[in-house]
């Protein structure tokens, strides 16, 4: 059972796939069901040990080794820590979807992160005013950009919540050798 985020980091490369909190229909195992710590919240307020630690390893492992590790969304909306080899060499390539396949407000969603990589909330914010879209619809259309792998979340240790990239500003050299 996972306690540290050495034990983390090593549970995702040895999985290759792992979903962060869990989700009764994934096939992968999940950082939460194999995290050995409390999940009471302290007297004082705030997160429990065991959704502090998993929240913050989700975020960090990414940060701390790059080369190594991926994090995304998988079909069905999950987020997943992925050994980065094993997105290469098979999870890129079976998940990839081009933007243009995607529905209206997807494209129009990824042409804003295009011109101009955001955090979540300005971003969905821009959204909505500017395409008259719903909070809901917004949230649907950015999953869907995750998934298809036309997004990414950044990991530079500098950004404290999501900011959002295209896909082949963070990794041109695997959308490029999925493009030849």
């Amino acid at each position: 059972m996972i306690k540290t985020f050495g034990q983390a980091y090593k549970f995702v490369l040895k999985n290759k796939v792992c979903t962060v909190f869990g989700s009764k229909n994934s096939p992968y195992p999940s950082l939460w069901d194999n995290t050995d710590l409390s999940e009471d919240k302290p007297k004082a307020g705030g997160w429990s040990p065991k959704v502090t630690a998993v929240w913050d390893w989700k975020t960090r492992i990414p940060q701390t080794y790059p080369a190594e590790v991926f994090y995304g969304k998988v079909r069905g909306g999950d987020a997943v820590l992925m050994e980065m080899q094993h997105f290469r060499e098979v999870h890129y390539a079976e998940a990839y979807q081009p933007v243009h396949e995607l529905d209206v407000l997807c494209q129009e969603i990824f042409e804003l992160i295009r011109l101009e990589a955001d955090y979540t909330g300005p971003l969905r914010k821009r959204a909505i005013e500017r395409l008259a879209c719903t909070k809901s619809q917004f949230d649907t259309a950015l999953k869907k950009l995750q998934i298809s792998l036309n997004v990414v979340r950044s990991n530079d240790p500098k950004m404290k919540n999501d900011f959002w990239l295209p896909m082949r500003e963070v990794h041109l050299d695997i959308v490029q050798q999925h493009e030849r």
